[in-house]
């Protein structure tokens, strides 16, 4: 399998802690944002994000649809708890963290980035990239302070997982799997280590789990 990816994209995380944890052998190649485009848009007919995965017989692109592909082709061991009801809880908190977390996440992420956090790699190719995604995404200072209200009500939300391994049920499920890369980049910012040193550790936890590599902040 070849998952095309942004080295640095929380989502692309997402897809290779759910690879990793199935014990998949697969191979990486890094696009350029931006330049991008030209190579997703012929294979996936239209669609331009990343990750897409690269299968012997199928090309999925979305790290939610690479989710339920991976299940189907290596049911064990599973990501989806067992019970309807676990399986349903699971499937919610993955698919609010995927359409609303992740995306606070990256606002707060490169608005860091792009100011206090300029000095983790001041490069000029670095800081060309993080304009670029400001950009694209239109990261301005009002929808950054909406994107910081969404993560303090989500980790008061997620509170309860440092007091157990996983979100839902005794096992590790997509909803884990969701958490960890969604606010992985938050390892960066040093007040979000500061308050929340439990995040991080279940972070750590899940990526030793899954045979991924800690994110920076955490490395």
């Amino acid at each position: 399998m070849l998952l095309l990816q942004f080295s640095t994209s929380h989502y692309c995380r997402k897809a290779r802690l759910a690879l990793g944890y199935k014990g998949i052998d697969y191979q990486v190649e890094n696009l350029t944002p931006g330049l991008h485009i030209l190579k997703l848009s012929p294979l996936t007919k239209g669609l331009t994000t990343v990750p897409v995965l690269m299968a012997a017989d199928e090309i999925i692109a979305d790290s939610t649809a690479i989710f339920r592909y991976l299940e189907k082709v290596v049911p064990v061991p599973s990501f989806i708890p067992a019970g309807e009801k676990d399986k349903n809880q699971a499937w919610l908190l993955e698919d609010w963290l995927d359409e609303s977390i992740g995306v606070a996440t990256r606002f707060v992420y490169y608005d860091y980035r792009a100011g206090e956090g300029k000095v983790i790699d001041p490069s000029l190719s670095s800081q060309i990239i993080i304009k670029i995604v400001r950009q694209q995404y239109k990261i301005t200072p009002a929808r950054v302070k909406l994107a910081e209200e969404r993560l303090e009500n989500a980790l008061k939300i997620l509170e309860y997982w440092q007091n157990q391994a996983y979100l839902v049920a005794d096992k590790l499920s997509v909803a884990d799997i969701a958490a960890t890369a969604l606010l992985s980049p938050l390892a960066l910012i040093p007040s979000y280590r500061q308050k929340y040193p439990w995040l991080f550790a279940r972070i750590g936890e899940i990526h030793q789990q899954c045979r991924e590599k800690l994110p920076p902040g955490l490395n």
